[in-house]
């Protein structure tokens, strides 16, 4: 049975139409990520599956039932959203338990589930204050237990860290990530962070002008992505993408002296002469230690050391090549380099469509 089913879902404001026939199923226990930036529709979807907006078109379905027309205190999810709205008068204790305290649990049922809560969230010292005492990360912490108390089917959290600094970023994750993994329940996260959404997913949903790109784990989401639109957005720094012409099994770059020699299992599906962009992945070059094999010259113009690793900026004609290398490798500003490309991480796309083109599976 499918803890989630998304059937067709559409959303128009007026003419304006936000989401074009979304079609998903999320088995229980998964965890989801809706990744893209804003204006993309992925809060607009979340709000959907809540019930705080209406589809236009398409059904909603919460363990195998259909919600839509459902009121969102009937659908059996909690929301956490990125303002922590907590109350500023009541205790931590009485901010988490408030939601069961107006369906008219009994007191000593509600203790027990504000306590089950803070213990899951190590925030047991925290119960007698005040949100005003209290950092944002710990906010936060509050106001997941004031989800995680109802027990629901549906965890939606809407974007919950951006309000924190980029450590307590760090640190919520690994919160979420061991509350998931320790609890099990099946949750939706939106955001436009593609760490969060690496981290932390099962699966990651890249929405793009209302449609879904690619749903599929972080693992092929990053190396197998299907479109040029996927490889671009996750990633840092970004994957290049270079403008090539494909001729005789050979990827040749605008810019470059000469062609880059195309593995074999890419050739019967790149083997017609076209237009399509070669897709590298900064982390995928390193120096060239001999001649031969795949490779690629570059003029660089920055080196940045970032602790752990250089990135290198370089150019190919009119267009930019990024490089991640060990952080004590010495390379020289205005000189011509030489980059290996590893064969296995090269990725191709149709520059007409965008869509990924194929590796032939088993080419000897």
């Amino acid at each position: 049975m499918s803890a989630l089913e998304l059937v067709n879902v559409h959303k128009r404001f007026g003419a304006v139409e936000t989401l074009k026939g979304i079609d998903l199923s999320l088995a229980s226990g998964e965890f989801l990520v809706l990744l893209g930036p804003s204006g993309c529709g992925k809060s607009t979807l979340l709000n959907i599956i809540a019930g705080l907006a209406e589809a236009t078109g398409g059904d909603v379905r919460i363990g195998n039932r259909s919600v839509t027309g459902v009121h969102p205190k009937n659908r059996d999810i909690a929301m956490v959203f990125q303002s922590y709205a907590l109350y500023p008068n009541m205790s931590v204790a009485r901010n988490i338990g408030f939601g069961l305290e107006m369906r008219n649990v009994p007191a000593a049922e509600r203790k027990q589930a504000v306590e089950k809560a803070a213990k899951i969230l190590q925030i047991e010292n925290l119960l007698d204050r005040k949100p005003s005492e209290l950092s944002g990360g710990q906010r936060q912490r509050v106001a997941i237990g004031r989800a995680l108390v109802r027990d629901p089917q549906i965890f939606l959290f809407d974007e919950p860290l951006s309000n924190l600094d980029a450590k307590l970023r760090m640190e919520m994750r690994t919160e979420l990530k061991r509350l998931h993994q320790m609890l099990g329940t099946t949750i939706v996260y939106v955001t436009h962070d593609q760490i969060e959404a690496m981290t932390l997913a099962t699966r990651i949903a890249v929405m793009r002008n209302g449609q879904i790109e690619q749903l599929a784990t972080p693992d092929e989401i990053y190396n197998r992505p299907a479109t040029r639109y996927v490889a671009s957005f996750v990633g840092s720094p970004p994957m290049n993408m270079l403008d090539a012409r494909v001729a005789d099994g050979v990827a040749y770059v605008d810019g470059s002296p000469g062609g880059i020699p195309l593995p074999r299992e890419f050739r019967d599906n790149a083997a017609s002469a076209r237009d399509v962009i070669i897709g590298i992945r900064p982390e995928s070059l390193t120096l060239a230690s001999r001649d031969g094999g795949l490779a690629i010259e570059a003029e660089v113009d920055v080196v940045e050391l970032t602790g752990p690793e250089l990135v290198v900026t370089s150019t190919i004609g009119n267009q930019r090549l990024t490089a991640s290398l060990p952080p004590k490798t010495r390379i020289a500003v205005g000189a011509t380099q030489r980059f290996d490309v590893d064969a296995s991480a090269l990725h191709i796309f149709d520059k007409a469509t965008g869509q990924r083109i194929q590796r032939v599976s088993g080419a000897g």
